[in-house]
């Protein structure tokens, strides 16, 4: 009875969630560079570009695809 009983708690995670993980370690120092905001923008305009732009093209093209033979 006693095997049952552990293997239900093993299927319910009881003895999962009962582990206790060591803690991540992860340390951080100050930028050895900094970025200016008008870098910022920059970088934020590129991605705009790059991602929002090629979407935007095929929805608003949407209906030409459909009708192309």
């Amino acid at each position: 009875m006693s095997a049952l009983c552990r293997h239900l708690k093993v299927l319910s995670g009881t003895l999962v969630r009962s582990r206790v993980l060591p803690k991540a370690s992860i340390t951080s120092k100050p930028p050895k560079e900094v970025i200016t905001p008008a870098q910022s923008t920059i970088a934020m305009a590129v991605m705009f570009v790059t991602i929002l732009l090629p979407s935007g093209w095929i929805l608003a093209h949407l209906e030409d695809y459909k009708h192309k033979k």
